[in-house]
């Protein structure tokens, strides 16, 4: 039995999103896989980047935060370290990348939509739970501007989701949790599209060197689970907003 009583190493956490948690934003979820929780705005202004203005194209980005009690001891605010944190700088760039796949840029116009996510409680996965559920308010956010005429065509080109994997007392292992990527003796975050493609892999040996034949387990393992979130995200989106 794993640390959180899932019976089997092939199984993801209980995953639930809801909808319409902001009011305010032009798309938002709460996303939870299993502890953790995250949520996701999406915000689209009538605005870019300087470098894109005159390309008839937008823009797609992110931004990444822990609440100070998300982990078990009080982590400070950025802005008042007087630094910037690598982490989550690192982390909202994969973010971005991740999102900006699944859009058509030169259809969305010369506008952006921000992606925040801020994550109230991390238990492992929060970066792969916020693309996940960031996709969910990215497809929110594109519906309203599709529906007020503001696009020519369909920005919206793929789902996109993203799922921890790892190897355990050396066990490959899906959707790890705190306790179990704290201990992996190899972790990767997996991003994926619904055609069985990815976008980004990051795969690190915390200990020992992995195998070829490890990786192409744990890819295996790792679409097995993105197939289950690309069908809870459509279920998500099929829902009368909260």
């Amino acid at each position: 039995m794993r640390p959180d009583k899932r019976m089997t190493p092939d199984e993801i956490r209980p995953m639930t999103i809801e909808t319409g948690t902001l009011p305010y934003a032009e798309g938002s979820v709460l996303i939870g896989m299993g502890d953790t929780r995250v949520v996701c705005a999406a915000s689209v202004e009538e605005r870019i980047p300087p470098f894109l203005k005159g390309t008839g194209q937008g823009w797609v980005t992110a931004e990444y935060a822990m609440l100070p009690r998300a982990t078990l001891t009080r982590t400070g605010r950025d802005g008042r370290k007087g630094r910037v944190d690598g982490r989550a700088t690192e982390i909202q760039r994969l973010i971005g990348r991740s999102l900006r796949a699944a859009i058509d840029l030169p259809a969305l116009g010369e506008r952006s939509i921000t992606i925040d996510c801020d994550v109230m409680v991390a238990d492992g996965g929060t970066r792969c739970a916020a693309i996940t559920g960031g996709w969910v308010a990215l497809a929110l956010a594109v519906a309203k501007l599709r529906e007020a005429g503001l696009t020519a065509r369909d920005p919206l080109r793929m789902p996109v989701a993203a799922v921890s994997v790892g190897i355990v007392m050396g066990e490959p292992r899906l959707d790890l949790c705190y306790l179990e990527d704290s201990a992996a003796d190899t972790d990767m975050n997996c991003v994926g599209v619904p055609d069985g493609r990815f976008i980004e892999l990051q795969s690190t040996a915390e200990r020992e060197p992995f195998s070829s034949e490890a990786f192409m387990t744990l890819l295996d393992l790792a679409s097995h689970g993105l197939n289950q979130l690309f069908e809870l995200q459509q279920q998500a989106l099929s829902q009368p907003i909260s």
